[in-house]
């Protein structure tokens, strides 16, 4: 996992108003808090911040007066018509400091002919390295047949990476696709 930089500007104005100029100019505004600091009001860059949010889990360095800081998101709030960025709780961490995140789950390969993939679970919660967080969780499905369950004990997590859930969940199984129901020319045919 890469480390995103952004340069963060500490705000001085709170409130609704403060916020939708803030907006206005392009920033994102932002808190960042954890490790029993007080909590740090910021403006980060909407754009930048946008494309940096596409990957999971991202580590940003923010680059605060000078001063190094690496965070994860938290909270991410957006509009909820236009979906832009309208707020982000960033917590704080340190290399070598072990989080729990939910990684995203996706599936690779081809199931056997005759069944139908069913994915009940699409993120897993796992503990990691804040700086070794896995971006994605890839589970083999080649060849499983009808009636095969994965549960999260029989994943191969990253190494350096544990699992953080209940091992006996189900994270996806094949399933026996259903017949159709008969069209009531084929029951009256039947008949």
């Amino acid at each position: 996992m890469s480390e995103v930089r952004i340069v963060a500007e500490p705000r001085s104005e709170f409130g609704k108003g403060a916020a939708r100029r803030a907006r206005r100019a392009g920033k994102v505004p932002a808190v960042l808090y954890g490790h029993g600091s007080a909590p740090l009001h910021l403006a980060l860059p909407g754009h930048e911040l946008m494309l940096a949010l596409k990957t999971p889990n991202v580590l940003f360095s923010l680059d605060i007066d000078g001063k190094a800081q690496l965070a994860l998101p938290k909270d991410v709030q957006r509009h909820p018509i236009k979906r832009h960025l309208e707020h982000i709780d960033l917590l704080i961490v340190t290399k070598g400091e072990t989080v729990t995140v939910e990684v995203p789950v996706t599936t690779v390969g081809e199931i056997a002919p005759g069944g139908l993939l069913e994915t009940v679970v699409t993120a897993l919660p796992v503990e990691a390295e804040a700086t070794a967080l896995p971006e994605k969780i890839e589970i083999d499905v080649t060849g499983l047949e009808p009636g095969h369950s994965v549960h999260a004990k029989d994943i191969t997590l990253p190494e350096g990476t544990v699992l953080a859930g209940d091992p006996d969940a189900v994270i996806l199984h094949i399933l026996t696709p259903s017949a159709p129901e008969p069209t009531a020319e084929e029951a009256a045919a039947e008949a």
